[in-house]
């Protein structure tokens, strides 16, 4: 799940949301806005169940995807759109 809430200026913090246990092991968004960079954005885990991480991001056009343990990428099936390149934020 991905939530956008508006931040000061022109900046929206992005919440990229997974359950806890699926899939297994850490768990990184990793995309545009972080050069692809595994680790740059870990998810956490939280008292309800999930694992989360927030982003501040501009407006733009980002393309990403999780990358789980042993290399799984998944991408996200409340982003925007799914293209050749992953998940899709329009901002």
């Amino acid at each position: 799940m991905i939530k956008k809430s508006r931040l000061f200026g022109n900046k929206t913090r992005v919440t990229f949301c997974l359950p806890a246990d699926a899939p297994s092991g850490p768990v990184s968004v990793v995309g545009t806005f972080n050069g692809w960079e595994p680790g740059a954005h870990e998810l956490k885990p939280r008292r309800d169940g999930t694992r989360t991480v927030s982003v501040p991001l501009s407006p733009g056009h980002y393309s990403f995807r999780y990358l789980a343990s042993d290399g799984v990428w998944l991408d996200d099936e409340f982003a925007d759109a799914v293209g050749p390149h992953g998940s899709e934020l329009r901002l």
